[in-house]
């Protein structure tokens, strides 16, 4: 692991999340999933520290496998399972998102937040597609534009950040392609990214005294990414693609 994944992970240690989400909007999305089976086999790809995955045990009352590369988050993750009774049902597993020992076809619910670009949108759901059951959901966040006219300063930033960023229609054609029907999509609120990742964020950034050289370069480039929302979070954000594994056509 190479010094700023060390920093990176440094930084979020102890913020709770490590990238926007919300508990009361995962709540609603789960409300309103496809039927899945009464005892689903769940997983979770790229947990962090495992917001998800502790929602998603309680909701189903299930074994939750959460995936994730770094172990300081899910070493982070187990102790909140344990604090919370839940250990039992979190199986927690350190690999690649591209390379997982999951077998096909075995998974229910595909739960992954903010944690596709890693492979790129239409990598991810290539990857993840095979994994699913018939009649299987995946419920995936991707950064995504909101509006055609997206200003110079946003579109230059993460277009280099992220070249395979894309608007909603083009990421409901990429699912389609791979081999998923879409139920839905829905748009995280702007006010959860700050309750829930930047404002933790801004607090963890002002509590740290002298970072080492990789540290204020990990910083600089998280106070920008801020500075960008603050100024454009009605351009862009996460879009949360609610996906069945479509059957195979004749």
């Amino acid at each position: 692991m190479d010094e700023y994944i060390k920093a990176l992970i440094d930084l979020h240690r102890g913020v709770g999340r490590e990238g926007p989400g919300d508990l009361a909007f995962s709540r609603q999305i789960l409300a309103e999933l496809p039927p899945l089976p009464a005892k689903p086999r769940v997983v979770d790809l790229g947990c962090g520290s495992g917001a998800g995955s502790l929602l998603l045990a309680e909701h189903f009352g299930v074994p939750v496998t959460a995936v994730d590369f770094a172990q300081p988050f899910l070493d982070a993750m187990m102790q909140q399972a344990n604090a919370r009774g839940l250990a039992d049902r979190i199986h927690p597993l350190a690999c690649d998102f591209a390379d997982l020992p999951i077998e096909p076809g075995s998974v229910d619910l595909l739960w992954s937040e903010g944690a596709a670009y890693n492979l790129s949108f239409a990598g991810a759901l290539e990857k993840w597609r095979p994994l699913l059951a018939p009649n299987g959901v995946a419920v995936i966040s991707e950064l995504t534009w909101f509006t055609d006219a997206v200003p110079e300063e946003p579109r230059r930033y993460w277009e280099e950040a992220y070249p395979a960023i894309a608007d909603e229609a083009g990421n409901t054609a990429r699912a389609k392609a791979t081999g998923f029907d879409v139920v839905s999509t829905r748009r995280l609120p702007a006010q959860a990214w700050w309750d829930n990742y930047y404002d933790p964020m801004l607090e963890r950034i002002a509590a740290m005294s002298d970072p080492h050289e990789t540290m204020q370069a990990v910083i600089d480039e998280m106070q920008t990414e801020i500075d960008l929302f603050r100024q454009h979070s009605q351009h862009y954000g996460y879009t949360f693609y609610v996906l069945t594994a479509a059957p195979p056509t004749a």
